[in-house]
């Protein structure tokens, strides 16, 4: 027990300078050869992520499923200094990533993962319910895929006593929408597994944030919902969700209308909170 203990000041010692590196309260030296692995670099928050923890001396291994998009991620980390090592995978395939990710991690050990990877979906109009394999696909991408990473890094980053992981849910995962079953089903559990993990590896100095995000303003996501209230920019969204990992906070949601919803939610009787939903995919 006295092990734990000194683990787990140590890193919160360890992320307290970070948040304070982070304000300018200490040189960049206290961050260097920090190494980093960011699944969801070809996309638009994974991006931002990568481009806000680039500098010189840090180690970044950016997974993404589009080529393109991703050699340019590497590009404009390498720019500002930081190694970049782009590793394209689909999450689809698990089993596979699990493997490549313990490969990575030991060949240079992670100090900080963010797994931001995944897909999001509505029910096709007219469709009474979603397609069946589309729902298996987003359980992958969306759950089983980032949840068995993170169970794998968590495991190395508790034999070492440090760590942070930062999973990517969403404000979406806090509601049965009707429109989005998959979806919102996917990134509930995946807060549900999160929560769990936290609670297993935390005596050992290592942090697991689940940040929960509602509408980025991103290409992808407007071309799936036009409909999108209380939208924030990537660059705000970058900004919360470092400093929610930072801050180790277990669980946070944004904008904070949407942790109001999730209580509002919480405190509806059944039949009422029913007769909103369905009426939402109308």
């Amino acid at each position: 027990m006295l092990v734990k203990r000194q683990r787990v000041q140590l890193s919160g010692k360890q992320d307290q300078i970070g948040y304070r590196v982070a304000h300018g309260q200490f040189t960049n030296q206290l961050i260097m050869n920090q190494s980093i692995i960011l699944t969801g670099a070809s996309g638009a928050l994974g991006r931002g992520l990568a481009m806000h923890h680039a500098s010189p001396g840090v180690s970044l291994c950016l997974w993404g499923r589009n080529p393109e998009r991703l050699s340019d991620t590497c590009e404009a980390v390498r720019a500002v200094g930081a190694e970049a090592q782009p590793i394209i995978h689909d999450l689809s395939k698990a089993e596979a990533a699990i493997l490549k990710l313990l490969d990575q991690d030991r060949v240079r050990p992670f100090d900080i993962a963010y797994l931001v990877a995944g897909l999001g979906d509505t029910r096709p109009p007219g469709e009474k319910a979603e397609d069946p394999m589309q729902v298996l696909r987003l359980a992958e991408v969306n759950f089983a895929a980032p949840a068995a990473m993170a169970a794998a890094l968590a495991g190395r980053m508790a034999e070492r006593g440090r760590g942070r992981i930062v999973l990517i849910g969403s404000a979406a995962g806090h509601h049965s929408l009707p429109f989005a079953a998959a979806y919102s089903g996917s990134k509930a559990g995946l807060a549900r597994f999160a929560d769990a993990l936290r609670l297993s590896v935390e005596p050992y100095g290592v942090s697991v944030t689940l940040a929960a995000p509602g509408f980025i303003k991103t290409p992808a996501g407007s071309s799936i919902n036009s409909n999108r209230p209380m939208e924030i920019t990537v660059e705000e969204a970058v900004r919360r969700i470092v400093r929610a990992a930072e801050q180790r906070r277990a669980h946070y949601i944004t904008p904070w209308p949407f942790a109001a919803l999730k209580s509002f939610d919480a405190l509806l009787p059944n039949w009422l909170r029913d007769r909103i939903l369905t009426g939402l995919q109308k």
